[in-house]
């Protein structure tokens, strides 16, 4: 999927984007999905 920001192909692993017209329009035609991935941080070890 071409990656008009920074002119090169999302990698197959993904990277975060802004959020744009261009990339809702990618995920409402199934090209892309969103993959929310939890960030560990000092707060979570108790």
């Amino acid at each position: 999927m071409p990656d008009p920001a920074r002119g090169d192909l999302l990698p197959a692993e993904g990277r975060n984007v802004d959020e744009n017209n261009y990339w809702l329009r990618r995920e409402a035609a199934g090209d892309i999905r969103r993959v929310n991935k939890k960030v560990n941080t000092d707060d979570d070890k108790l």
